[in-house]
């Protein structure tokens, strides 16, 4: 597996993503549409967050030793969670709840302190509603006509997909860079790993996890994982 030739092409892809979302944006505000994520919002910086295993490697990379450290004790958390949830739902719910914002938010300015390398997730994620709505437990905390009002909006508008208030145009522009992912880790590995933001980059320097990916198949990567006790399949994912 040659990691500079993986981040290479992670960060190549996340640059193409950002160029294609720029020019959408701009396009899309000079006929007034409106984006309300701004500067110093971090209301959704407390969702779990999918990578792939090619994004960990690229965000491990760039990490000083205070930031790892801390994704470290935020994954710790994450299994934590993960063991305790019976539900994919549950454990999502309990991910805001519980797990909380991730670690390296700068709670103070309200901004990544590893913005250029941040996750595709982090980056195709825009609200086309008040941040309000992006906080943990907003839908649920409306009021039956507040729902309604809701509904309404994001079914009828087509910048929508009919189900919540993000942007999706610009979720779909950042499908070529899964896609791109996938096929670094077929080529490079044999199988795909996806997962935990948080996890599956403390596990770039887990020299037995590590070692198991080198199985290249997923029945006998999962299996290993089993037996180091180093799997749980709500934050990793074999494919």
């Amino acid at each position: 597996m040659n990691q500079k030739n993986i981040t290479k092409e992670v960060r190549k892809a996340y640059q193409k993503y950002d160029d294609q979302a720029k020019r959408w944006i701009e396009d899309y505000t000079a006929q007034e549409g409106r984006i309300y994520c701004q500067a110093g919002c971090f209301k959704c910086c407390d969702m779990p967050i999918r990578i792939s295993w090619a994004e960990a490697l690229t965000i491990s990379e760039s990490l000083t030793e205070e930031q790892f450290a801390r994704i470290q004790r935020h994954a710790n958390k994450v299994w934590v969670n993960a063991h305790k949830s019976k539900t994919s739902d549950e454990y999502a719910e309990n991910h805001r709840k519980f797990v909380g914002f991730c670690p390296l938010l700068d709670r103070a300015s309200g901004g990544c302190t590893l913005y250029g390398d941040r996750p595709i997730r982090c980056r195709d994620t825009y609200s086309g509603m008040p941040a309000h709505f992006c906080g943990a437990g907003a839908l649920e905390k409306m009021t039956p006509p507040e729902r309604k009002q809701y509904q309404r909006i994001v079914r009828s508008d087509e910048v929508f997909d009919g189900y919540s208030h993000y942007i999706a145009p610009l979720e779909d522009l950042s499908m070529p860079a899964w896609n791109r992912f996938s096929l670094i880790m077929k080529r490079e590995m044999g199988v795909q790993i996806w997962g935990d933001f948080w996890y599956l980059v403390t596990m770039t320097r887990n020299a037995d996890f590590a070692e198991a990916l080198t199985l290249k198949n997923k029945r006998k990567v999962v299996q290993k994982l089993q037996e180091l006790g180093l799997y749980h399949e709500e934050i990793v994912q074999v494919e």
